[in-house]
């Protein structure tokens, strides 16, 4: 089991030098003692995920090289016991469980290498990083700490980042881009808030400790503060008093984004996946003109647009709106027999008004099994109140609440939680955004919009996810800057600026997956199609396919049709479902 071993020698010590704690993990036996009552893989990712909660939650020290090389080695270790299983004595479910779980692991693994590689990158500008991930996993390993010898050290810290800073500032060309920077920077905050819950465990508990460690600790934290705004400030480029608003991103490349769609089962190449983003703004346009052109505004969509932007309720009415909005999507899919909604699902779901400063990441609405409604606050700028109120207007809702709530994501998490619950483990936004952008298309199909302002309220949500593949893709490619996102946003949507910097800012920060922004579209494409398969052909009734769907979990949607369509698998499977070929 997980016996954490630590080297001799620690801050106990009295000599100043390589006494800081190490960890090893004593390998462990992955796949035994697993839980007989349960399909063999399923034991396996449910053991799995609980362990890998348990590492990650005590080994949680940022830049930690030590962590990585362990979280690799018990993946390895799960590879090799998974290869153990007897595949071909797996039903379809457990070789659908098995083939994910082996994906999980290469992803894991590639993505340990591409964190690898971007500590590197920074190397040179965090070199008290080991120091201060050496101190907490003392901490960690629960070893008395030495006050005079850890005053010591933070001195020479601080003393370490003086000259670190000095030899920069006299540099013309320090050899880091501003992502780099920012990259460090982000990194030197966590380091020292991780320094913080190192000195708060002993200081005031330990008196002796705190007479040695307060002074020098609180210089070394004012100046991990100072030296972090340095580096946004001088080689990110960061003005002063923008911390909070500039948008710098860090894309990952192209043979990370590879790595990503692989792993996602999408066989396609990014530029590939650019093309059909375009095809699709080419259908949204010429919908969106016929659109314009019923509401009087010929070919200027783009003032059909903002007419369709002034349509807004009063202050102080918008969840009613969205109430009434709810509803009549729950009636509409309900009196067409088109998936099985719980009694619980549409009694539970609840509603929370979004901050303001929530509303410069998010703009629009969030959801699940809570709504939480984006609308101008009193306290906001008056420019922001009504940009806020043209964005969240009534036709932009009425798409983006079933979305969120039912048949969307309240719906998707409400069945997740019931049913094949392991596979929470392979969470895919390929599905979880697919699912909610399909029904889009789907209700686009059934006629759920009920006049041109709707309809141009639908079209602007799906043009907007043509535009987020594009450039979402292109900015991890290094071929669109964040700016030049927005401006997109801004000129091929129609979005107001506000809202577009919240949006790329959202698509860029790092809080989510490099593919996430893409797989809104592509994985409603993804379903569509595999309905196009089952449904159209007669094959399925459109309640017991959405049904299966649910019930399979939030798994790729190439596995999805695998199990739909009795694919025969084989342990080398590969993704090849071309679903958006024309």
């Amino acid at each position: 089991m997980l016996e954490p071993r630590v080297m001799p020698w620690s801050l106990c010590g009295r000599a100043f030098g390589v006494w800081l704690a190490v960890f090893l993990l004593t390998p462990f036996a992955a796949g035994q003692d697993l839980d007989a009552t349960l399909d063999p893989v399923r034991a396996m990712i449910e053991r799995f995920e609980a362990d890998q909660g348990s590492i990650r939650r005590f080994y949680d020290a940022p830049v930690s090289r030590g962590a990585l090389d362990l979280r690799a080695a018990t993946l390895a270790e799960w590879e090799e016991a998974l290869r153990n299983v007897d595949f071909d004595a797996l039903n379809q479910d457990g070789r659908v469980d098995y083939l994910l779980f082996g994906n999980l692991l290469k992803r894991e693994l590639a993505e340990l290498g591409h964190e690898r590689a971007k500590t590197r990158e920074m190397a040179g500008l965090i070199p008290f990083a080991d120091a201060v991930v050496e101190l907490h996993e003392t901490r960690r390993a629960l070893q008395t700490v030495d006050g005079e010898v850890a005053a010591e050290l933070l001195s020479d810290l601080s003393e370490q980042l003086d000259a670190v800073r000095a030899s920069l500032k006299g540099e013309p060309d320090p050899g880091y881009t501003p992502i780099v920077a920012n990259r460090a920077a982000g990194a030197t905050d966590a380091l020292r808030r991780t320094l913080r819950e190192w000195y708060e465990f002993s200081a005031g508990y330990d008196p002796v400790f705190t007479w040695w460690a307060k002074a020098p600790y609180e210089t070394l934290d004012g100046e991990l503060r100072d030296y972090a705004t340095f580096l946004r400030r001088e080689l990110a480029g960061i003005k002063d008093g923008e911390e909070g608003d500039a948008i710098i991103g860090d894309p990952i490349g192209r043979e990370a984004l590879i790595d990503a769609l692989r792993f996602e089962m999408i066989p396609y190449s990014p530029e590939e996946l650019i093309a059909i983003a375009e095809r699709e703004y080419a259908w949204c346009l010429a919908e969106m003109l016929e659109a314009s052109r019923a509401l009087g505004y010929g070919e200027d969509w783009r003032s059909a647009l903002e007419h369709v932007k002034e349509l807004h309720v009063a202050p102080g009415e918008q969840p009613a709106l969205i109430r009434d909005l709810a509803y009549e999507a729950v009636d509409f899919i309900e009196s067409r027999g088109l998936v099985t909604v719980p009694e619980l699902c549409k009694e539970t779901w609840r509603m929370e008004m979004m901050s303001p400063a929530r509303q410069k990441v998010s703009p629009y609405f969030l959801g699940g099994e809570t709504i939480l409604v984006s609308f101008p606050t009193d306290g906001m700028e008056h420019g922001d109140k009504l940009m806020s109120m043209r964005g969240n207007n009534r036709h932009f809702s009425r798409a983006t609440v079933q979305h969120e709530l039912i048949p969307g994501h309240h719906l998707q998490g409400f069945m997740i939680d019931r049913y094949r619950t392991h596979r929470r483990a392979f969470r895919t936004p390929f599905w979880i955004e697919g699912w909610a952008l399909y029904w889009e298309m789907l209700l686009w199909d059934l006629d759920f919009p009920q006049s041109a302002e709707d309809r141009v309220g639908m079209l602007f949500w799906r043009m907007h996810r043509c535009a987020r593949i594009v450039f979402s893709l292109r900015f991890h490619l290094g071929e669109m800057t964040p700016e030049e996102a927005i401006d997109y946003l801004v000129e091929r949507v129609g979005h107001e600026r506000n809202n577009a910097t919240a949006e790329v800012r959202r698509s860029v920060s790092g809080s989510y997956g490099p593919l996430y922004q893409a797989a809104y579209m592509l994985g409603g494409l993804q379903i569509r199609a595999l309905r196009q398969e089952l449904v159209e052909s007669g094959r399925m009734s459109d309640r017991a396919f959405h049904d299966a769907i649910l019930r399979l979990g939030p798994i790729p949607v190439e596995m999805v049709r695998a199990t739909l369509t009795d694919q025969e698998l084989t342990r080398e499977c590969k993704a090849e479902w071309r679903f958006a070929d024309e």
